[in-house]
């Protein structure tokens, strides 16, 4: 039987729109997605609204709202935003669901049946006014650790620093202001600590995580697992824990168990499975892939392991982790008028575009992605209006204007069939790029791929060729329609909605992975005549792409008067503890002030080059500084560099990293160690820097 694939994405907080930072997470997952059904594979793709918590419960009471009303308008919302950028779910469902409630039940009576539930008296925050415990984040005070104020209860913004709600000093409730108590109640935990073994173990597994994510992982074992507190007190919306008083599951069990409930829900609404359990059952042979963002790489590679693996049932194979979106190389943010939400982007633009542009950018690592939009802008004109789609629009047009619509034979030899096979030959480089998730390589081929056509159309010039010898013309232009299907076919998963205009107006069936294994030139159909041609996609301008911060930048004022006047409970992420999340930037001090200008001439000494780290550590008795081996296309090898970065960089999410090397700086000794070049970074310093990235160039390219 061929391997079945069971994939998803992190389930959105139905307590707010789409916007485009969760846009990559799904982008990125439908063409993983696309492009396994493209090579014939056997591939189902879930995801549900995450609906419990106590933000849903309150933000649903300040508008007049019942809670299952309040998360049906979002799921509504989220479907028609998802369909609109064109990710496709085999099913859509929601964690409030009998299916939910069913599988946290089965789920919870195995862990207690294993003996990994423990019940213990914990101390929390208490507002007595409001007549409820306190979550990390409907909490505020001053840090303990660098004494920043109107920080929240599980983390400061200012220095990173995590702690626990009862750490803060001179604390309030985030909701009305009142200095809260400290109150004792009954709470159940999963015994996580048992399971160290077991997870280290997982974490070794070839696949199952980025190494990079896998070491970082490792801190939580040094200092030993904490147990995790699965219950919340009431008033809470969520689930009733069986046998319990005023007792619920605390939405991060449930949540994640949301993709088996929501597997349950297809497999009865299709016929196509039995139960869930075709898929989550231990022995079931699926491959089970999660697509997820940085922030909850604990959940689920550390909690959500060990609860299936206690449960008995299947342990996911593969955990997919993206950075974060910037927008302009700022976080979005509606205090700064630059949250953009995915309704407010399709308002204006194309899917197309964007889905195109987070592909160019996006590789198998967790760096994160910076929607620089006039980047965005010309690379999009540049690579898929004016290299593709011209491409198209000139072969396209001169075949169905004078030459009548038909198509030549397929030739012996000559320039045309050397370019199809040529390009032909370099499908295997694309799909191994889409394997690994390093969608920007296939990018690259790709593009070389349409220019490498245009390059082909310009020497040929067919529509000098048209009149003096037609059917000549028609060869060429042929061979390049050839190209144009390939196009379409490797284009499919990244943006659909322009492949099957390209398939429509050569009409051809839609061309796939799978058909490309065994393709021969011609590629194309030569006995079927042609569509009819038109533009794909028009060039973006800059007034249409700057409109989608339009209503953003108008809403900024008021966004920040809600957020103080509810205490910023916006989103699901306000329950998570701080250990969860990834470590949090520092602030540093201020940049020094430049020195004043200089000449052309004195810019022009410095030489700037690409390179690849090939390799990173720790120089032992610094805590600021590293020691990497970096290949700069030298064929003496790859250069030793000490850079100061170890605040910002773990060593092993270094290794890969394309990075900008001042190659020509007098060679300096650091720590008895000679440091041969410097990387450029951004940033005021300390844990807040930036890599720059020449992009995917080989190794040695010049910077300039």
């Amino acid at each position: 039987m061929a391997e079945r694939t069971l994939v998803t994405s992190a389930l959105p907080y139905a307590n707010g729109p789409i916007h485009l930072g969760h846009a990559v997470e799904y982008i990125q997952t439908d063409i993983y997605v696309r492009f396994l059904r493209s090579c014939g594979k056997d591939v189902v793709y879930f995801c549900a609204d995450d609906t419990h918590g106590t933000p849903i419960e309150l933000n649903a009471a300040k508008q007049g709202l019942k809670p299952e009303e309040f998360i049906a308008r979002f799921q509504d919302e989220h479907q028609k935003d998802f369909h609109d950028l064109d990710v496709r779910f085999d099913y859509f469902h929601s964690t409030n669901s009998p299916e939910n409630r069913h599988y946290a039940e089965l789920i919870y009576g195995k862990l207690k049946e294993q003996g990994d539930i423990e019940r213990r008296d914990i101390e929390q925050t208490y507002c007595e006014k409001d007549r409820r415990f306190l979550p990390d984040r409907f909490i505020k005070g001053t840090c303990p650790n660098c004494k920043a104020t109107d920080q929240y209860g599980d983390a400061c913004e200012k220095c990173g620093k995590a702690y626990s709600p009862t750490d803060l000093i001179e604390p309030r409730c985030a909701l009305c202001g009142t200095p809260p108590v400290r109150k004792s109640s009954e709470h159940l935990f999963f015994k996580l600590s048992r399971h160290a073994d077991f997870l280290q173990a997982q974490l070794k597994k070839p696949g199952f995580l980025h190494p990079g994510l896998a070491a970082q992982l490792q801190g939580f074992f040094e200092k030993g697992l904490a147990d995790w507190d699965i219950s919340r007190d009431g008033p809470y919306f969520g689930f009733a824990i069986p046998g319990e008083t005023d007792k619920y599951f605390y939405v991060w069990l449930d949540a994640p168990i949301g993709y088996i409930a929501t597997t349950e829900k297809w497999a009865k609404e299709t016929g196509k499975a039995k139960s869930a359990l075709d898929y989550w059952a231990k022995d079931s042979g699926a491959r089970i892939v999660h697509f997820i963002g940085k922030d909850i790489v604990y959940f689920h590679a550390l909690f959500w392991p060990a609860v299936l693996e206690v449960a008995g049932l299947h342990v996911p194979n593969e955990v997919k982790v993206h950075g974060h979106l910037t927008l302009n190389g700022e976080k979005m943010s509606k205090t700064r008028g630059n949250f953009v939400s995915a309704r407010d982007y399709l308002k204006q633009l194309d899917p197309s575009y964007l889905r195109y542009f987070y592909a160019a950018n996006l590789g198998s690592g967790v760096e994160d992605l910076d929607l620089n939009l006039k980047d965005f802008r010309l690379r999009v004109n540049g690579e898929l209006v004016n290299n593709v789609g011209n491409l198209a629009n000139r072969a396209l047009s001169l075949l169905a204007g004078p030459l009548g619509g038909t198509l030549a034979p397929g030739r012996a030899d000559g320039a045309g069939r050397a370019l199809v096979e040529s390009v032909l030959a370099r499908v295997p480089e694309v799909r191994e790029a889409f394997e690994k998730l390093e969608y920007r390589n296939a990018i690259r081929v790709i593009t070389d791929i349409a220019s490498a056509a245009n390059a082909f159309v310009q020497a040929q010039a067919p529509w000098a060729l048209v009149k003096k010898d037609a059917e000549a013309a028609r060869a060429d232009l042929s061979d390049a329609a050839d190209v144009v299907y390939l196009l379409g076919a490797l284009l499919a998963p990244v943006t659909p909605r322009l492949s099957e205009k390209l398939f429509a107006q050569l009409g051809g069936q839609p061309l796939t992975f799978q058909a490309l294994e065994g393709a021969k030139y011609p590629l194309l159909d030569r006995s079927r005549p042609i569509g009819t041609p038109e533009p794909l996609l028009p060039r973006l301008e800059e007034d249409r792409v700057n409109a989608i911060l339009e209503a953003s930048a108008s809403a900024a004022a008021p966004a920040a008067e809600v957020k103080k006047a509810d205490g910023g409970a916006k989103e699901k992420k306000a329950e998570k503890k701080p250990a969860e999340a990834a470590p949090a930037a520092a602030s540093a001090p201020a940049a020094p002030a430049t020195s004043g200008e200089i000449e052309y001439a004195d810019f022009a000494k410095v030489v700037l080059k690409s390179g690849k780290v090939l390799a990173a550590e720790k120089v032992p008795k610094a805590d600021k500084l590293l020691k990497l081996s970096v290949d700069v296309g030298e064929a003496t090898g790859p250069r030793t560099i000490v850079s100061g970065i170890a605040e910002a960089f773990a060593p092993e999410s270094l290794v890969g990293r394309n990075v900008v090397v001042v190659a020509n700086l007098k060679p300096r000794s650091l720590k008895g160690i000679e440091s041969r070049g410097m990387l450029l970074t951004a940033g005021p310093g300390g844990k807040d820097l930036s890599l720059l990235d020449p992009g995917n160039v080989p190794p040695g390219s010049d910077v300039k």
